[in-house]
């Protein structure tokens, strides 16, 4: 779809004002403070890991009070959103090198060695250590989940609405939710929980998350999921910078419909469990990818927030079935494990 002229124009506007303000803070940082890698978790190709981080100037981070105010919660987050971004660090692992993106982004795939198992770590080395900073102080390991051989299965659950509570069918309250909880109170639904243990079967089974969230809630989606014991798994998130040709990135359904493809590739004798809800049409976007990948979906299950499926998502819903996937609709999980045939 063309763009509108305003929409190129403001698109234009602000990713000058944010290159600005990115120049602006280079200028003024102190040139001996080495710029910090934020860790995220990678994953496994039959071949590679992949593996990923961010180049900041500083982690942001903040350690909840459980009384605390709504106010204090939206400082903090908003904080998280405020990143100084570091573009053009080389850093190299296992022979492969790469450089920093203009939003701090760091990506390598390195090949994968027989002693990989389970959550790989490999360390990454910035190639030119700063001045006055020890070599070991310029590196730090970054970590890959490498599937079991005994896995049967994958899982790919979505987070907003599925796992937690966001209301994302409704953007303001949406933005409220998310910009005033913190760690402590945002719930997360016990039956998701549940449901991700049950198939995750005790690390047995590789669990992966695809949000519309963006990176920067990494670090803080990671302490969440923690906090309510889900399986700890790859996160795929979006990137939110601007550009002159976006204002943020791929729509929710290509980021979403993108991410499943590059796990399915990555995980080829895996079929999978897709985890979703109807708020953001996830139905529509699960089928799309069952026909894409035939005989790769295991089953799917669709929580129902908000005034639960419209008519589109019950076209979707039905050609699933009628492709032989089972699947699960309902406000709550309870009765999903049955419903996909998974009860051992």
């Amino acid at each position: 779809m063309m763009r509108s002229r305003p929409a190129r124009a403001l698109s234009r506007l602000l990713a000058a004002a944010e290159q600005l303000l990115d120049r602006l803070r280079g200028r003024h940082r102190p040139r001996k403070e080495p710029p910090v890698l934020e860790p995220y978790l990678g994953y496994a190709t039959p071949e590679r890991l992949v593996l990923r981080g961010r180049f900041l100037s500083a982690l942001k981070r903040a350690t909840p009070q459980p009384d605390q105010s709504r106010w204090t919660n939206l400082r903090q987050m908003v904080r998280l959103f405020l990143t100084d971004e570091v573009a053009g660090v080389p850093v190299s692992a296992r022979g492969v090198r790469a450089l920093s993106d203009d939003e701090g982004y760091v990506r390598l795939e390195v090949p994968r060695h027989r002693s990989d198992r389970g959550w790989a770590r490999v360390v990454i080395a910035r190639e030119a250590e700063p001045e006055g900073v020890p070599a070991e102080e310029a590196q730090v390991g970054l970590r890959a989940l490498v599937p079991r051989k005994d896995a049967r299965l994958g899982v790919i659950s979505d987070i907003d609405d599925t796992i937690l509570h966001t209301g994302a069918w409704r953007p303001v309250r949406m933005l409220w939710i998310s910009l005033t909880g913190n760690v402590l109170t945002r719930q997360v639904y016990p039956d998701a929980a549940a449901l991700l243990r049950s198939l995750c079967e005790k690390g047995r089974n590789p669990v992966y998350y695809v949000s519309s969230s963006p990176w920067n809630l990494h670090d803080f989606l990671g302490h969440l999921f923690r906090r309510a014991d889900l399986p700890e798994g790859p996160m795929m998130l979006r990137d939110f910078g601007l550009s002159e040709g976006r204002i943020v990135s791929d729509s929710h359904g290509a980021h979403k419909g993108a991410a499943i493809d590059a796990l399915l590739a990555a995980n080829p004798r895996l079929p999978f469990v897709l985890l979703g809800d109807t708020g953001q049409h996830d139905a529509e976007i699960y089928r799309a990818a069952a026909r894409r990948h035939p005989g790769r979906m295991r089953g799917v299950a669709l929580r129902t927030p908000g005034h639960g499926t419209d008519a589109a998502d019950e076209v979707h819903i039905r050609a699933l079935r009628e492709d032989g996937i089972p699947v699960h609709v309902g406000r709550t999980f309870t009765g999903a494990l049955e419903a996909l045939g998974e009860t051992g």
